[in-house]
Formats: structure tokens, C-alpha cells, sequence
């Protein structure tokens, strides 16, 4: 085999979840919070300035501090997504979260001094050469605003540490719970086996074989209907908290968080699903013609991405290697730079792969800023699907490569713009998969592939959206059941898909691994607004050609830096708050759709 398909952890921390050079790793994290925790409590602005060069070793130790709690967080996240059950990796993570408390406490003290500095003050600051770093005049501006809301330093230490048990302890549990779903599945042998959340959902979403996609979808539903009531639980008390924090602080939207994480004005989150909301016939007529050339006169949940396999056609796979190789043929044509780091990450194993029971569902990447590096997970399956899925992940890894020398705070870019690289690569991979494309048999099964995403970001991903956003209105007001969970959910993809399914999937919100994500409030609409965004400049870079590549790594390395408008205003003159630039977007996936609608006319 040419590249391995398991990744490489020893190079982080020798010996897993027991190595000595992580316990060593996180006794130094210790010392290094408690001088955090000492520098902030004995800075004076006044008495530091005009040089603030205390502030300066505050920012330097920051930097070590963040950089070791993802170190360690993204290396044990590894460890446990590998293997679901592997019982210390969740102490362990669950210790590290402890530790961020006093890290948080001395972060709320910060900005406490820095929201209290004089404007004159504060301009001398700005003037130093610290603040004069790509982008840290920009985070610690905005922490400085944001932070004009924060209660006491005695109130927020409270809510960091009660967050510990509480908040954190809600998401921690979720996982807890599905490393106790297996789903049982009989081969054509007649073998009987149990398939991790992982596997089932690959093979349920994926297969050619109708009767089992039904077969899973209704063992599938089954296993997560069982444990509805402690999945309600677990929403929610994550939903209640929320609330709870942001009553606390004044805060009445409950979109004002998710928004300000995006750096996103709600002008824009309505202009973006407004313009979607218009144009969602299109997308409806493609669902009905996909249903009909799979014998159907509705399509059913778990059919959205079944393959559509037409006369002779058959559908290709795509061993790891290949994969590889596609990938890094296909980059090469639009960044060499992109190319030659995707070829690394393979070399150096940084990508785990394998299909194998006892691993948690769904993929990722992580970035491990002490070396530098970023690791993939991921369960492979040989389709294209899992191509583009490893593509979207490399565009993730590659986002976080071009940063690795900014400061640490301008590396923090928002979620919505993080999907920028990722579906850039993914689409890279679409079209050329179809410009390989020799009948129309093949060319229909990639459009499909390619549409895929499109539905999943217009339609599934809008009713997550729905679903969360009518979710948190009714938590305001009581603790809700597991049954009005379930409508809330079953009413959202009504309205999401235009009641055109056949059938629906009442229990997505207990399987949604991302309802339950205590870091980042709102895990949907930046997926949508990265598709979007990335399509532009996808178009921009058609145009460009070999210009395109510096000028993408420029927009890359200013995610962080700015607010998301500023960016769409600086790197492609685009206006975010009005419909134009969305719906030039989708009238690109719009053509996809008239060209699969006319070359399966003769199939119906």
C-alpha cells in the first residue's frame, strides 16, 4: 500500500492515552495557566505604558496556553474517536476542560482591565509594536467591545466553573450515549453484525441496494428512538444553559452569539437564507427526478444520497491510494502550493481512515499547533462521496497550514469562513470528476454526487437551522419532551425540503452530533455560508487562473482578521447584506440542475 490508512499519533505523544510526554505536557500546562493567572492579576495599564512590555509577556504566555490546551485536546479527541471506548480518554479530556476553567477565569480578568482602559490608553497600545502583528489589533478590539458585557470577575468565574460539570459535562455525555449505538445488520451470508453509528450510517446513506438502505434506516431509527429520552436530556440542558448564560448577560437573541462567533452581521444570515428560501423549487424538482430514476415517486430520507446507477454504468470506487492521487492531481491544478501539502499529509500520516467498528461517526480535522500539523479523521468507503469527504477535510488541514505563522489570535477564524477551504476542495474534486465524465449514465451519477452537497446545504442544512432556532424559542419557556423534540424536527424538515419527501427522519436530532457542541453555538448555517462563499471564489479562481493562488492564500491568512462582510468586501468586492452575491451562487448549482434535469428526461 502507498500511503497508510491509520494515522500517526506517536509523533504528538509517544505511547497514547498513558504517555509520559503528555502527562509531562500537562503538568507544564499547570504552570503556565498559573503564570498566566499571576501576570494578568498584577498588570497595571497605567504603570506598563508607554512600552507595555508586561502586556506583551501576557500575550506570549496566552500563546503557549492555547497552544497546549489544542494540543492536548485535539491528541486525546483523536484517541477517543478511534476508539469510542476508550474510558480514559474521556477523564482525561474531561480533566483537560477542568483545567481551561482557571484559564477562562484569567481570561475574563483580562478583558475585564482591558475594557476599563481610557481611550487615550488604549490608543498608546495600539501603537505598540505588539499590537501592530497581523490582526491582534483586530481580536483585541473586538474582545475589548465584547467584553464591555461581562458581569462581575467573582460572577463569571462561577459560570466558568459550574460550565465544567454542567455545560461541558451535557456535551461530554452525548458521547458517552452513542458509543452505546450498534446497529445490527445481516450479510448476504446470512452473518449477523453489529455496526458502529459510523459504519451504519455509511451504509445506510450509501449503498446501491435499496432494500438495505430501507432495512437500516428503520434499525437506524429504532436505536436512537430507544435512547430519545436521555438524548432530550442532554439538549436540553445545553440549550437551557445557554440561555441561561446569555440572560445573564443581557442577551435576549439567541442568534446574537453564533452571529458574533461568525463575525457575521444578521443582515447577511437573512439575505443568505432568504435568497435559498426563493429558490428552493429547483432543488425540489431535483429530488422528485432523482426518486424517479430510483423507482420512486417521492424521495425517502435515507435515498437523498443513494447513487443513481443507469443502463450499463457502474459506479466507480476509489481505493485510499487513488483517492490520494485524484486529490493531489486534481489541487495541483489550481494551487501547486495546495498539491504538495495534501501530498504531505499522506506521506506523514496524518489521516485515519480505516473502516472499522468502535469508531466514533462522522469526520474532522484538528489542528495540532505545537507541531504545526493537523490530523484527518474519517471513516473511508471507497465512494466519491468519501473522496470529497477527505478533499473537504485536506481543505480544512491546508486553511490551517498557510496561518502557522500569524499570532494565535489571528489564527482563530470563525466557523463560517473555516468552511471557505474545505468546500473549495470539495468542488475541485466535483468537476473534475465529472470532466472525466464519458456517457451520460456516468455524467448523471456525478451531477448527483455533486448535488449532494448543494441539497445537503440548502435543505438538510436548513432545517437544522429551523429546528435549533424554533428549539431555543420553546426552551425559553419550559423543558421540552423527547415527543415535542421530535416534531419540532419532523415540522422543520417539512418546511426545509417544501413537503416533498416521501418520508422523513424523526429522530436526526438525537443523531446530530452537532446539536450537542458546547464550543460553538449554532453548528449549521456557516456550513451554508461556506458553500456560498466558496463558490464565488471557486468562480473568481476560474477566472484568474494561475493568479488565483497567492491571492487565496491572502484571503486565507485574513479570515481571522476582520469581519466576514470586510472580508468579502476586500478579497472579492462583493456586498454580504444583499441578495446579489447569493444569488449569483446558486444560480451556478441552479445549472447543474437544468443539465441533470434534460439528460434524464429519457430515463422517466
Amino acid at each position: 500500500m502507498k500511503y497508510s490508512i491509520t494515522w500517526d499519533l506517536d509523533s504528538l505523544f509517544n505511547g497514547g492515552i498513558d504517555s509520559p510526554e503528555l502527562e509531562q505536557r500537562l503538568t507544564l500546562l499547570d504552570q503556565q495557566i498559573s503564570d498566566y493567572s499571576d501576570e494578568i492579576a498584577a498588570w497595571n495599564p497605567e504603570s506598563d505604558a508607554p512600552a507595555f512590555e508586561a502586556f506583551s509577556n501576557i500575550l506570549k504566555i496566552q500563546e503557549l496556553v492555547k497552544n497546549g490546551f489544542n494540543q492536548a485536546i485535539s491528541f486525546v479527541t483523536a484517541i477517543q474517536s478511534a476508539d469510542v471506548n476508550d474510558k480514559k480518554a474521556g477523564t482525561t479530556l474531561a480533566s483537560l476542560y477542568s483545567k481551561s476553567t482557571n484559564f477562562e477565569n484569567a481570561n475574563v480578568l483580562l478583558t475585564k482591565k482591558l475594557t476599563a482602559m481610557a481611550d487615550t490608553l488604549w490608543q498608546d497600545l495600539e501603537k505598540t509594536e505588539t499590537l501592530n502583528q497581523p490582526g491582534v489589533s483586530f481580536n483585541l478590539n473586538e474582545t475589548r467591545e465584547l467584553g464591555k458585557r461581562l458581569l462581575s470577575e467573582n460572577e463569571e468565574n462561577i459560570i466558568n466553573q459550574l460550565s465544567t460539570d454542567g455545560f461541558t459535562a451535557w456535551s461530554s455525555h452525548y458521547d458517552t450515549l452513542v458509543a452505546q449505538i450498534s446497529i445490527p445488520f445481516t450479510e448476504k451470508d446470512g452473518k449477523t453484525i453489529e455496526l458502529s453509528a459510523g459504519q451504519a450510517f455509511n451504509k445506510m446513506m450509501g449503498d446501491a441496494d435499496s432494500e438495505v438502505r430501507a432495512e437500516l434506516f428503520e434499525k437506524w431509527e429504532e436505536a436512537w428512538s430507544k435512547k430519545a429520552p436521555l438524548f432530550a436530556d442532554a439538549l436540553n440542558h445545553l440549550d437551557g444553559f445557554r440561555l441561561t448564560a446569555n440572560k445573564l448577560h443581557g442577551i435576549n437573541n439567541h442568534l446574537q452569539i453564533p452571529l458574533e462567533y461568525n463575525r457575521m452581521k444578521e443582515d447577511t444570515l437573512n439575505a443568505m437564507w432568504g435568497t435559498i428560501s426563493k429558490n428552493k423549487q429547483p432543488f425540489v424538482d431535483f429530488l422528485t427526478r432523482k426518486a424517479q430514476l430510483l423507482g420512486k415517486e417521492k424521495m425517502d430520507w435515507q435515498d437523498q444520497d443513494a447513487p443513481i446507477i443507469l443502463g450499463s454504468f457502474e459506479e466507480k470506487r476509489y481505493t485510499f491510494d487513488e483517492a490520494a492521487d485524484f486529490i493531489i492531481e486534481n489541487f495541483n491544478q489550481f494551487s501547486p502550493k495546495m498539491a504538495t501539502f495534501a501530498k504531505e499529509a499522506f506521506e506523514k500520516r496524518w489521516i485515519e481512515a480505516e473502516d472499522r467498528p468502535g469508531k466514533r461517526p462522522g469526520g474532522y480535522c484538528t489542528s495540532l499547533p505545537e507541531n504545526k500539523e493537523s490530523r484527518i479523521f474519517m471513516t473511508y468507503g471507497e465512494s466519491i462521496n468519501e473522496v470529497s469527504t477527505l478533499a473537504h477535510e485536506l481543505g480544512h488541514a491546508y486553511h490551517s497550514h498557510v496561518m502557522w505563522d500569524l499570532p494565535v489570535m489571528s489564527r482563530d477564524y470563525a466557523m463560517n469562513v473555516a468552511e471557505t477551504a474545505s468546500t473549495f476542495a470539495e468542488l475541485i474534486v466535483a468537476d473534475a470528476t465529472l470532466k472525466q465524465a464519458t456517457t451520460d449514465e456516468e455524467k448523471i451519477n456525478l451531477i448527483d454526487v455533486k448535488m449532494q452537497n448543494a441539497i445537503a446545504m440548502f435543505m438538510n442544512i436548513h432545517t437544522r437551522f429551523i429546528f435549533e432556532n424554533n428549539l431555543h424559542e420553546a426552551r425559553k419557556e419550559n423543558v421540552l419532551t423527547d415527543e415535542e423534540i421530535t416534531e419540532l424536527m419532523l415540522n422543520a424538515q417539512k418546511e426545509s425540503y417544501c413537503d416533498s419527501l416521501g418520508s422523513y427522519h424523526p429522530h436526526f436530532w438525537a443523531s446530530k452530533l452537532h446539536f450537542y457542541m458546547d464550543d460553538v453555538p449554532f453548528y449549521n448555517f456557516p456550513y451554508t455560508f461556506g458553500y456560498l462563499f466558496s463558490l464565488g471564489i471557486y468562480a473568481h479562481a476560474q477566472k484568474q487562473g494561475s493568479s488565483f493562488e497567492d491571492d487565496y492564500i491572502a484571503l486565507l491568512r485574513d479570515t481571522a482578521s476582520m469581519t466576514t462582510e470586510e472580508l468579502a468586501k476586500k478579497h472579492l468586492d462583493v456586498d454580504l447584506t444583499k441578495p446579489d452575491f447569493w444569488q449569483d451562487g446558486i444560480d451556478i448549482i441552479k445549472k447543474d440542475i437544468e443539465e441533470f434535469l434534460t439528460i434524464t428526461e429519457k430515463y422517466i
